[in-house]
């Protein structure tokens, strides 16, 4: 899928632009503090209905306005399809085709995956980061995941009110079934798509972590398999009540990447980091591809930042082999960036205002 056009208005310092953007690399370059990455920031919340970056939903409104809104055209294959978003008043819309739609429907229709300095959090952070990123591969490939997913989190709401109640005894095994019977098919989706998953991840680590030796990826579904969940948070009620939440379940997954050569995520450096997150990223992005047949758009905040010249290199090649839509940010750009010699449409932006260059 590509992004053919994306207007903003009122997301943070813009108060209105409008792009039109090219089928290969659009980079966008200037100082930091001049909006590069909300530009990114857009193209991703069509894609997952908040932003990638820390901070209150409040805070991605333009100061003054109301609410923020974005406006995108999108081709896929021979296909053009208005998207849109935004938060009014306090409340979130979307619409696809001009028509008004859930933000799950619009998520559906759009694919942006991002890259960004933060994005090391995917290893050092904790479970809920990538926990959010799993789902997101999931919700694309199993149509069913979003209602399965809703109804074990209404169904954990309710279970764990009566924890905290010290009440509603009666109640219990009624909340008990429901979990059990929303939580097993959402840790079987989760389980097919991630054995997809480590099929495409494993060999982008070895390529561009070759030094830290044979990578391992292990999923860890947050209760057993194996048994019945519904027996097991009969099993653990009284810890649950002790600790006044449900301890077992699909909410409690997680999943670990080692190597041989650094068996913890402790072991790695930054850079280390971040080159893993990136291979794991463009697992995600192939997964997506071998699904759908076209890739996500690639978003790639501020590419080479703690990452060596060499590494950085293979990080461009695997990208540009690719073929996907890119969007990126730079303070600056040589052409012979880390041996990069392909066309790019560059944007210089500065203070909110975004100006093509030839």
């Amino acid at each position: 899928m590509e992004l053919v056009s994306l207007r903003i208005t009122d997301l943070r310092l813009f108060e209105s632009v409008e792009l039109s953007l090219e089928s290969g690399w659009n980079l966008f370059v200037g100082a930091n503090g001049a909006g590069k990455t909300t530009i990114l920031e857009a193209a991703y919340l069509l894609s997952h209905g908040q932003s990638f970056r820390a901070g209150t939903r409040d805070a991605l409104v333009r100061e003054g306005s109301e609410g923020y809104t974005i406006h995108s055209e999108q081709r896929r294959g021979r296909h053009h399809r208005g998207l849109a978003i935004g938060r009014i008043k306090g409340r979130l819309e979307a619409r696809v085709g001009g028509q008004p739609c859930t933000v799950g429907e619009l998520m559906r229709h759009s694919a942006v995956l991002c890259f960004e300095p933060g994005s090391h959090a995917l290893l050092s952070g904790g479970a809920n980061e990538r926990r959010r990123f799993l789902d997101w591969g999931v919700f694309h490939v199993e149509p069913e995941f979003l209602s399965t997913w809703s109804r074990y989190q209404r169904a954990l709401r309710q279970r764990n009110a009566l924890l905290r109640g010290g009440s509603g005894e009666a109640e219990l095994p009624v909340w008990n079934a429901e979990l059990a019977r929303w939580g097993e098919p959402l840790s079987a989706m989760r389980a097919r798509y991630f054995d997809r998953f480590v099929g495409q991840a494993l060999p982008l680590l070895e390529r561009l972590l070759p030094e830290l030796g044979v990578p391992r990826l292990s999923f860890q579904s947050g209760h057993d398999p194996e048994q019945p969940l519904a027996g097991e948070l009969v099993t653990t009620l009284g810890r649950d009540r002790e600790r006044g939440h449900t301890t077992r379940g699909p909410h409690r997954a997680d999943w670990s990447l080692g190597f041989a050569a650094a068996p913890r995520r402790e072991h790695l450096s930054r850079g280390q980091e971040k080159l893993a997150a990136f291979s794991l990223l463009m697992a995600q992005a192939f997964c997506f591809r071998a699904s759908h047949g076209e890739m996500p758009v690639l978003c790639l905040d501020d590419l080479a930042s703690e990452i060596d010249r060499e590494h950085l290199g293979r990080v461009i090649e695997m990208i540009v082999a690719c073929g996907a839509q890119v969007l990126a940010t730079a303070t600056e750009w040589t052409p012979d960036h880390a041996g990069f010699s392909g066309a790019i449409t560059r944007f210089h932006v500065e203070q909110a205002k975004v100006q093509r260059l030839l």
